[in-house]
């Protein structure tokens, strides 16, 4: 933006220079002395318009978001084009006679309605130009900004790929379910079939997504629900899961794997380190023009409440040490979430860890809705 600013700069001083020769060479075809009456008419146009140009400019910026509603940003622009009409002939014709008079001469011009018409066509011909101009500086940077943006999903998406072979369907995870699918051949033949059936799916759900950036909420809790089967049959004596889901929201776009390792996340920082049982809560609902996924339980610790919570335990005693679990927050899983958010959404979407009272930690993603 910086290198755009100076380009700018010195086009907009090299098109007054250019003013400036073509009146100084009008002047002289009918005179021959006084120059520096020409520089002055063009010097003085020039100062002004930059001095309205930059007040535009200062108090319009924070319009720029409007850039992709071209109809609101120029309207807001126009605001400016009267300021123009009254500011630049009292300030450029001011400046002129004050230095007339320092020089001992009089300038005289037409008279004023004349000089006010003629001047405010010149400027609302250069007030459209340069509100162009503007628009198309905007215009770039802002797709130079999207493109960087998508850029920068790609990565992160390739990441969250990577992450969901390498972490969350890495070896182990196979191995635990696999294992906890052995130990019910034989003596519950009809779970076992179900976690298999479980399995395939979840593996399944992981190929379909490829490398989309975003997917269905109803592909999302396809997978979502997969998993959760999985890790719910494996701590069938220790974790609760419900659902909270607005059908309605189904057809609703969100990141790709948005829930699934902040559920995760619960299984591995809160279930498998407590004796107790953990509930979990899945929800997703709609705010207005936000969607808001999240994933809650009821035993989590935030690190920050971390000792005092093991404090407690520990002067309860022994067992009871084990009752509570902290909760990671700077996890892979986590980590790539939040850069993927940032990356599809910028400052329109959120991420956020609550710690509940008196134990558990909601999960909790802010997404703009649009469907």
């Amino acid at each position: 933006m910086q290198r755009t600013r100076t380009v700018l700069a010195i086009a907009w001083v090299l098109f007054w220079l250019l003013m400036i020769s073509t009146a100084v060479q009008e002047y002289l075809r009918d005179h021959d002395h006084g120059m520096w009456k020409p520089v002055l008419w063009e010097t003085s146009s020039a100062l002004t318009c930059t001095l309205l140009l930059l007040a535009q400019r200062h108090f319009t910026r924070r319009y720029d978001y409007l850039v992709h509603a071209p109809l609101r940003w120029f309207a807001r622009q126009l605001v400016w084009l009267p300021v123009y009409w009254l500011a630049f002939v009292p300030v450029a014709f001011g400046s002129r006679y004050a230095v007339y008079a320092l020089a001992g001469d009089a300038y005289t011009h037409g008279g004023w309605a004349e000089v006010f018409l003629y001047e405010d066509i010149k400027m609302t011909v250069f007030f459209f130009i340069f509100a162009t101009i503007t628009f198309g500086v905007l215009s770039f940077h802002a797709m130079l900004d999207e493109k960087l943006r998508v850029e920068r999903a790609n990565a992160s998406l390739r990441e969250a790929q990577l992450l969901r072979l390498s972490q969350q369907m890495q070896p182990h995870f196979l191995f635990n379910a696999l294992n906890t699918i052995s130990s019910l051949m034989y003596s519950e033949v009809a779970r076992a079939d179900a976690m298999l059936v479980q399995l395939s799916d979840v593996l399944r759900a992981t190929l379909d997504v490829g490398e989309r950036h975003l997917v269905p909420l109803e592909m999302e809790l396809r997978l979502l629900r997969g998993y959760a089967a999985l890790m719910a049959e494996r701590f069938s004596d220790r974790v609760t899961i419900s659902w909270e889901i607005d059908d309605a929201l189904l057809a609703c776009a969100v990141p790709v794997m948005s829930m699934q390792p902040l559920l995760e996340n619960v299984f591995k920082h809160t279930v498998e380190k407590r004796r107790q049982p953990t509930a979990i809560t899945l929800s997703v609902q709609r705010q207005q023009d936000t969607l808001v996924l999240r994933v809650e339980d009821d035993a989590g610790l935030l690190p920050a409440a971390t000792p005092a919570a093991g404090s407690a335990a520990a002067a309860a005693g022994g067992a009871d040490a084990d009752r509570s679990a902290s909760i990671g927050v700077g996890g892979i899983g986590v980590r790539n979430l939040r850069e993927r958010l940032a990356a599809l959404y910028g400052d329109r979407a959120a991420f956020d860890l609550i710690q509940l009272s008196p134990a558990g930690v909601r999960a909790e993603v802010r997404l703009p809705c649009a469907c």
